[in-house]
């Protein structure tokens, strides 16, 4: 082992322990007996999503996999529950105080605004060298070169195809202290990924995702390049929609004219998501059979790929001109519409198992399946919209606050950074006590649970500040959990959201599946960061190769904690 400084800028972290990378070759997979780990974030599907279907005998395929696989039913997600922190935490195994993702949409002290403003509206700025500037940072759809295309608006790319070449670099944050160049996604994360210790170690690497940006899943390379990711395919979901020839869902769907035309983007209809969602299972599809995303040419079979969906997370939210999807109790009994996108879901599975079994990589491949988030409330007798949508349900925490104590980027550009959680970073020299003392006066009025700052804030993340003053530039000052089925929104079409802490944001499936795996149910705590580790330990890499297992302590999952890559 060997330490190395590092200069980072000042809102990053200043010291790397690298240690050494084991490399292997096929014939280490075939040692021992897994080569391929797939996996699959089910965005938004709870560990009661899985539990109820399965009883009620509607998702066969997952069914099939929980018969050969360790279901873990007490997972708990990354806090916040976005995901952004939520994908990272799968593949870094770290925290946000560690890996410093918070929100798609957060707030750094240090950076510096973009050069352009964004397609959402981080608005650009001058970068100071040298100096901490502060800047609200965006990772989404934003900072694409046309959000409006599906491929992000890259000439070099394919209508239906969407990359990293799809990314702006005049649309992303600064860093003052690298000459001011921009930071590309996978270098604003501050721990390094599955993808960079198997890709380093000889593995092939490959992801699919919603956004250009979520490339950010190589960690860092140093470069304008995620290397660490061979083959990349981000479609971008907040495009708009576009007809999809040759394309049918797993449940029978013809894509090749869009389902419903209603002018806004692949997350406003039950059906248009599940034709999005598909381009990235027939992605899938390709690299199982040893071809790149698209089919067009021949590849290795990924050491490590995957995807995630999202059409459970728009079937939970969705309300379509009257339509609901969600649940129909408190028990989580699903409505037609969100049972058809966890019929899609579990019918896309089904593809993936009976392409495996084609191409003889079944054995050999260990799937797992868990989710980047829940979604808060599954009760929607619980729902409760501040400011609601005639204004008249009280004002977030943001609006309480206001522009005496909130930069003007969390106010006049993008947007609050406010879903079922308020995240609230405040101006320079402002007092912590007396915003919480005015949010504390007007709780009923904001929902408010409970309020998080100073020593509670320090429990889980690093202490709010500049670097030169011993703080993290990206946590938050004041962190507001709202009464459970309050979401800070003012619009018509949801009906729940993610972000919080409670339990209908947090506990998600999780599902660890290989025919070599004794089939149980476990009912121990564990968290979504947990499969990063538990991804190197089964292909026979050293969990220790990542910073989170290091730094944090992250753990193997119980059930792959001995020396066999499977424990019966």
């Amino acid at each position: 082992m060997s330490v190395k400084l590092v200069r980072f800028s000042s809102s990053l972290l200043a010291l790397t322990t690298i240690i050494a990378h084991p490399t292997f070759a096929d014939e280490d997979f075939h040692h021992s007996g897994n080569r391929h780990v797939l996996l699959i974030s089910i965005d938004g599907m709870h560990a009661l999503d899985l539990q109820n279907c399965v009883a009620a005998k509607t998702c066969p395929n997952l069914a099939a996999l929980t018969e050969s696989g360790i279901n873990y039913t007490r997972t708990s997600t990354s806090k916040p529950s976005d995901s952004y922190p939520g994908l990272m935490a799968i593949v870094t195994g770290g925290t946000p105080k560690l890996v410093g993702a918070y929100y798609d949409v957060a707030y750094d002290r240090v950076l510096a605004p973009p050069a352009a403003d964004t397609g959402n509206g981080v608005l650009h700025g001058s970068c100071s060298v040298g100096r901490p500037n502060g800047t609200r940072t965006e990772y989404e759809e934003g900072v694409d070169l046309d959000q409006t295309k599906l491929n992000g608006g890259s000439a070099a790319y394919a209508p239906t195809d969407g990359g990293i070449k799809s990314i702006d670099p005049n649309r992303l944050v600064r860093d003052p202290f690298n000459s001011c160049k921009p930071v590309y996604p996978w270098n604003f994360i501050r721990a390094n990924t599955i993808f960079g210790v198997i890709h380093r170690a000889g593995g092939y690497t490959a992801w699919s995702d919603k956004h250009p940006v979520y490339a950010a899943v190589s960690g860092p390379t140093g470069t304008s390049v995620p290397s660490n990711v061979d083959d990349f395919y981000g479609p971008e979901i907040n495009s708009n929609l576009l007809a999809l020839p040759g394309v049918k869902t797993a449940t029978g769907l013809d894509c090749s004219k869009i389902p419903n035309d209603n002018g806004g983007d692949w997350t406003g209809d039950f059906d248009n998501v599940k034709c999005y969602d598909q381009l990235k299972v027939n992605a899938v599809l390709n690299q199982i059979h040893g071809k790149s995303h698209l089919g067009t040419s021949t590849a290795p079979v990924p050491t490590i790929f995957g995807l995630n969906f999202q059409a459970v997370s728009v079937g939970q939210k969705l309300i379509e001109k009257g339509v609901k999807g969600g649940y129909e109790d408190a028990a989580g009994t699903p409505t037609a519409t969100m049972l058809g996108e966890i019929k899609f879901v579990d019918a896309a599975v089904g593809q993936f198992v009976t392409a495996l079994k084609q191409t003889r990589l079944v054995d050999s491949t260990t799937v797992i399946i868990t989710a980047k988030h829940g979604q808060s409330p599954m009760d929607t007798h619980r729902f409760f919209p501040i400011p609601g949508s005639s204004g008249a349900n009280g004002t977030p925490p943001t609006g309480i606050l206001g522009p005496s104590f909130l930069p003007d980027s969390e106010l006049n550009q993008i947007g609050p950074t406010e879903d079922d959680v308020s995240l609230l970073w405040l101006k320079p020299g402002t007092s912590t006590t007396d915003a919480v003392s005015l949010l504390e006066t007007n709780a009923t009025q904001a929902g408010i649970g409970q309020i998080l700052y100073g020593p509670s804030i320090e429990t889980m993340f690093n202490a709010p500040g500049l670097p030169s003053q011993g703080g993290d530039p990206r946590t938050p000052d004041i962190v507001v959990l709202p009464n459970v089925g309050v979401v800070y929104t003012g619009s018509t079409k949801k009906q729940a959201e993610h972000g919080g802490f409670a339990p209908d944001d947090t506990n998600v499936m999780l599902l660890v599946s290989n025919p070599s795996i004794h089939a149980r149910t476990l009912t121990t705590f564990v968290e979504t960061a947990q499969v990063a580790p538990t991804i190197l330990k089964l292909l026979g890499l050293d969990p220790r190769s990542l910073d989170a297992v290091r730094k944090e302590g992250t753990a193997v999952l119980p059930g792959f904690q001995g020396t066999e890559s499977f424990e019966n």
